[in-house]
């Protein structure tokens, strides 16, 4: 942990006179992993979770800023929208100096700051949290908490709804004239059956007296007919029916690379995986809208959750805070009960005809340009073209095109042609490695391995 700041003498004070459970000298050294022991024994933190911590310290000091410096706040506020603490669910020394920081601030805060349409409800949910729960043992005295009144609320949070699918509202509103149109239907069946029963008892009733009149009209009907007076009707004629015209099969997309939504994504953080030794569970933002199927929030960005078999073959500590390249338009799956969003490409070697992968590596990510954006498409040289919205498994784009991807003697990313025999009839394309660009022209590229698959 010798990465790790000391922690500041002012928190140290605070901790000393509202922390009984800290002895009252520290250590000399101020280790964050000694303290959060001695506040927190029964809480185990990961690597990963010490480094958050001690980023949220550092960052901590610019958060009680005059009012035109908010946005530290808004970012703080759309962090703890959807968590208890900010480790998620897991209590830390950051906590408590998030109160001791903005303690006081929030107590001047008006109820439009607190409770408002743009106010800072998560905040004070979480301060009051923190201040009161025995989880952090705080002896806080009465006067020295954030008052809050739970019922003094201006206006709740508002929802933000997901975007609204049309086909589903379509087919919602004929459901419900169907509905509608049931009860019209069963009005009029029984105001017709209703004549019909009441004449059907009124014939049984008088059957024995009209034997003999049915008899002497069925003479009558049939002198009619041979005297031609009385013709019987005429049946209609069935008209014949015409044969449905056949629907026109969808108008298939052409087999092309630029159906696979690449992007550069930004690995804000990642894990090793709760249920699975070889996995990585990273947060990556990728440039979606918010409210975008499959994604979250996380620091104020949305983004997506995603699996990855790197785990002892990429060291995690090279998997925090970079950027990659990553498959967005992967159907999603669930990998051991976390459900993955999208895939990080890596280049690994070539396997000879016959040789057996025993994954054991080397394994290196593919890195976009260092001038890239987030979420920035990424195309392959002559391939121009929108990606599908979700690759249809049943189609096999992505296993078709996967085993041309490829790097070259450059170390540069690309997809070789000759090895995709579906691309080669294609004349507007040069049977050589199409590099893999962004829209200025910068080349995704490797770090050492030459010829190497991608994928």
């Amino acid at each position: 942990m010798a990465n790790l700041p000391a922690i500041s003498p002012v928190l140290l004070q605070y901790l000393q006179k509202y922390c009984p459970a800290l002895a009252p000298e520290p250590s000399p050294d101020n280790d964050l992993q000694l303290l959060s022991n001695t506040l927190f024994p029964n809480i185990n933190y990961t690597t990963t979770e010490l480094a958050e911590v001690s980023r949220w310290l550092t960052t901590s000091d610019g958060l009680a800023m005059p009012n035109e410096e908010t946005w530290r706040l808004d970012i703080l506020n759309a962090h703890l929208s959807t968590q208890t603490t900010l480790l998620g669910t897991k209590p830390s020394l950051a906590d408590i100096d998030i109160l001791y920081r903005l303690g006081p601030e929030v107590k001047s805060w008006t109820i439009e700051q607190r409770t408002g349409e743009h106010g800072y409800h998560h905040i004070v949910r979480f301060v009051d949290f923190v201040q009161n729960s025995p989880i952090y043992g705080l002896s806080l005295r009465p006067e020295e908490k954030v008052e809050i009144d739970l019922d003094d609320v201006k206006i709740s949070p508002k929802f933000t709804p997901k975007p609204v699918d049309s086909k589903e509202e379509e087919k919602r509103r004929k459901v419900k004239e169907k509905k509608k149109e049931k009860p019209a239907t069963a009005g009029v069946n029984e105001q017709t059956t209703l004549p019909l029963r009441a004449a059907q008892r009124e014939s049984n009733t008088n059957a024995g007296k009209d034997k003999e009149v049915s008899h002497l009209s069925e003479d009558i009907a049939k002198n009619e007919i041979a005297t031609g007076s009385g013709a019987p009707p005429t049946k209609k004629e069935k008209k014949e029916k015409q044969p449905k015209p056949q629907k026109q099969p969808a108008k298939e997309s052409l087999l092309s690379p630029c159906l696979i939504d690449l992007r550069v994504g930004h690995i804000l953080k990642a894990v090793q995986h709760p249920n699975a030794d070889s996995l990585y569970v990273s947060t990556i933002a990728c440039g979606d809208q918010p409210g975008a199927e499959n994604t979250s929030e996380y620091e104020g960005q949305v983004v997506r959750t995603v699996c990855s078999g790197l785990n002892g073959l990429i060291p995690l500590e090279d998997m925090q805070d970079r950027k990659i390249v990553a498959v967005c338009n992967l159907k999603p799956v669930t990998m051991r009960g976390i459900k993955s969003a999208a895939m990080v490409l890596a280049a690994s070697p070539r396997l000879a005809e016959g040789e057996v992968d025993n994954h054991k590596g080397p394994v290196e990510l593919v890195c976009p340009p260092a001038e890239s954006k987030t979420g920035e498409r990424l195309l392959f040289d002559g391939w121009a073209g929108v990606p599908e919205g979700v690759l249809n498994p049943k189609k096999k784009v992505w296993e078709t095109l996967q085993p041309g991807f490829t790097t070259t003697e450059s170390l540069e990313v690309g997809i070789d042609v000759n090895v995709v025999p579906q691309l080669q009839g294609d004349s507007d394309v040069k049977k050589e490695v199409c590099k893999l660009r962004t829209a200025s022209g910068a080349v995704c590229s490797v770090k050492s391995l030459k010829g190497a698959t991608v994928r």
